[in-house]
């Protein structure tokens, strides 16, 4: 049995089987205001369709976890028939139909409740929740531009980059806190080794191992790993969330100029447009 409802992680698992152990798609929280969202929602049923859901499925990347896990589930007997991955919340939420929707992500707990009495670990996982946003949004950008037909798969791709740093916070934010202070102290220490030191694993392999192990669409997990940068539609998830983490302090991170160049060279425009597109993204 998963040890995801146990208490928060103090001392980490020893190697990747054991991280994994400790999250449970159906266990994870909500943000409150998707709770709230959900209830209201839950009193019309009859006058919600997909799309409207899906906006607010689709802005909370936990949920979103939750709903494309439980679908993966249950297309896995309904993949041996043929039929192929159901890749956006959208199209999970169709499949899945907005009675069966309500009945099953009913009562969910909350991260706020649980980081309650704990305002430094609160905001780290906001911190996260907000860049993660924000690369989503210029993902979707970038993608439209291209005219890519997966746009909403970028998307998402951009949403859940970083889910393992979201889950991390609010499992185990003393060890999440723990890599803050190490990175704080040494600017010049990479994220990766400061994961390694401190959790035994990188983020990284953890995230690609849950999306395998809770069913995630495979054209998701695809896009989603990063190395696979020749592929236009990594590069695309990859450069939105360098640029929301380089610009979320403010728009002068000196590292910006040479993800612009990227970004210009990825949509076929001069870096001038690409300054204007970007700003018009985020505003």
């Amino acid at each position: 049995m998963s040890r995801s409802a146990d208490s928060p992680l103090i001392q980490p698992p020893h190697d990747l089987a054991g991280w994994s152990a400790c999250f449970d798609a159906q266990a994870l929280p909500v943000l409150a205001e998707t709770a709230d969202a959900l209830d209201e929602l839950r009193q019309s049923e009859d006058a919600v369709d997909a799309r409207l859901l899906a906006e607010t499925v689709s802005s909370d990347p936990l949920l979103t976890l939750k709903l494309l896990a439980h679908v993966g589930r249950l297309q896995r007997r309904r993949n041996a028939e043929g039929r192929g991955d159901t890749e956006t919340v959208t199209a999970a939420l169709v499949m899945l139909g907005i009675g069966p929707f309500f009945r099953h992500f009913t009562a969910m707990s909350t991260v706020e409740d649980a980081l309650a009495g704990q305002p430094d670990a609160l905001c780290g996982f906001g911190d996260v929740l907000t860049r993660g946003r924000r690369a989503a949004n210029f993902a979707l950008g970038f993608a439209v531009h291209r005219m890519d037909p997966d746009a909403a798969v970028i998307h998402e791709a951009a949403l859940l980059h970083d889910f393992a740093e979201l889950l991390l916070w609010w499992r185990a934010p003393a060890l999440a806190q723990r890599i803050a202070l190490r990175q704080r102290a040494d600017p010049a220490l990479r994220s990766a080794a400061a994961q390694r030191e401190v959790l035994n694993i990188e983020l990284a392999d953890l995230q690609h191992q849950l999306m395998i192990d809770w069913a995630l669409p495979a054209l998701l997990v695809r896009i989603s790993d990063d190395r696979h940068a020749d592929s236009a539609q990594v590069r695309n998830v990859l450069l939105a969330v360098r640029v929301a983490r380089h610009s979320a302090q403010g728009w002068d991170n000196p590292a910006l100029p040479d993800d612009v160049t990227e970004i210009a060279e990825l949509l076929h425009l001069g870096c001038a447009p690409t300054w204007t597109l970007l700003r018009e993204i985020d505003g």
